[in-house]
């Protein structure tokens, strides 16, 4: 089994050298991730300049680019062989709801799944990152199980992990995306030059956080399994627009 590896927040990230130790003995485990951290980065792909890649003493490549970049990059030009799996991750924080929209952690897997791959992204919902060891553990659990059990298909799938000691997680849950509310606003500052800049405000209170959510599986103690999928024609609302237009 083939294994390409990527994340958002950098090749240098502790999440992204645990996730890559979980399965290196599942695998040949390649891992390709952006030189710096590119959280928030969301499918955006570079078309203005060329890419370059490059070696780290750990054996770990990283591109100057988004997360994006560094699965189309691997996939369709680097590997010998396209890979049997993408893995997106470990990132340090939560991907729920609508977070996967802006996501560069669920850009990198979506990435894998546009090119025919079975993918899976892989977030620890805490800033912290008390237990890498919990989310990679669960990583790994999941890739034996594709082993065990592959897709018919390509599958693009979501997960959380609770950032807890692996012995409380109480299971694994399948879910649907919550919704969040309404982001903070931005914030407003003086810079040292006398310049009004602005930070983007912090993600919105779950909205909607009830059963079968991501949101309410982490919040008692389960790692949430989200499907997702790519499709973005809102079909109830075909007819209503064709009436709209006559």
């Amino acid at each position: 089994m083939r294994i390409l590896i990527s994340n958002d927040d950098g090749y240098f990230s502790p999440g992204i050298a645990a996730l890559a130790q979980s399965v290196t003995d599942l695998a040949d485990v390649t891992v390709v991730a952006p030189e710096r951290d590119r959280s928030g980065a969301s499918n955006s792909l570079t078309l203005d300049r060329p890419l370059s890649l490059h070696e780290a003493a750990n054996g770990f490549y990283f591109v100057n680019g988004t997360p994006t970049d560094c699965v189309h990059l691997a996939v369709t030009g680097m590997v010998e062989h396209v890979p049997d799996m993408v893995l997106s991750g470990i990132n340090l924080g939560a991907n729920m709801g609508d977070d996967t929209i802006y996501s560069g952690t669920v850009a990198a897997a979506t990435e894998g799944f546009l090119l025919g791959v079975p993918a899976m992204a892989i977030s620890l919902v805490s800033k912290e990152g008390h237990h890498l060891d919990t989310a990679a553990r669960m990583a790994r659990t999941l890739v034996q199980h594709f082993q065990a059990r592959p897709f018919g298909a390509a599958v693009l799938l979501n997960v959380n992990v609770p950032d807890i000691p692996y012995e409380r997680i109480k299971g694994i849950r399948v879910t649907r995306l919550g919704r969040r509310h309404k982001a903070e606003p931005v914030v407003r500052q003086i810079n040292p030059r006398g310049d009004t800049v602005y930070w983007v405000g912090a993600a919105g209170k779950a909205a909607d956080a009830g059963e079968g959510t991501d949101f309410q599986a982490v919040a008692n103690d389960y790692v949430s399994v989200t499907p997702l999928q790519i499709d973005l024609t809102h079909g109830a609302q075909i007819g209503v627009v064709q009436e709209w237009l006559r």
